[in-house]
């Protein structure tokens, strides 16, 4: 199932770096048909801008969906730079989402929400087996037992109180 789910959440950021890709690209075209200019600011600099977004948009989420498909052949979480990429994905989606139920409508707010929901779900599918590192039965490498370290709460009385 684990690896499934990276790679449906690996597919639809494939779709959502399409998605925004077009939005973009429609978007220069746009300010490049009707010469827009935003104070002062070349016409033609701000359709390129625009086209510069959606590669720049579509390569990040199109590396993200590479960081999933590679987790999912090595059935092996990512390392920390691969979290932050994902983690930032999901940010920037629930972003979108929360600007397009003001600016869209309440459909492109669900649908940005089902890409969230499938990222975070991926997200914790793959912090199941934490970084990839073998441990014992319960977890952890190191042999300690859970709930004993310094920063664990103290549940016993101390020694040589009265």
């Amino acid at each position: 199932m684990r690896r499934t789910v990276l790679a449906v959440t690996a597919a639809l950021l494939v779709a959502e770096a399409a998605g925004f890709a077009l939005v973009n690209y429609v978007m220069g075209v746009m300010v490049d048909y009707q010469q827009m200019s935003l104070a002062g600011m070349d016409p033609a600099a701000a359709s390129k801008g625009a086209w510069a977004g959606a590669v720049l948009t579509a390569l990040y989420f199109l590396s993200c969906a590479l960081v999933l498909v590679v987790a999912a052949v090595r059935d092996r979480a990512p390392g920390r730079f691969g979290r932050v990429l994902l983690i930032s994905a999901a940010v920037v989606t629930a972003v979108v989402g929360a600007a397009g139920a003001a600016l869209v409508g309440w459909a492109a707010f669900g649908v940005m929400m089902l890409l969230l929901c499938a990222q975070v779900l991926s997200l914790v599918v793959l912090g199941e087996r934490g970084d990839g590192e073998r441990g014992d039965a319960d977890g952890s490498s190191d042999g300690a037992v859970p709930g004993t370290g310094p920063l664990s709460p103290n549940l016993e009385a101390p020694q040589g109180s009265a």
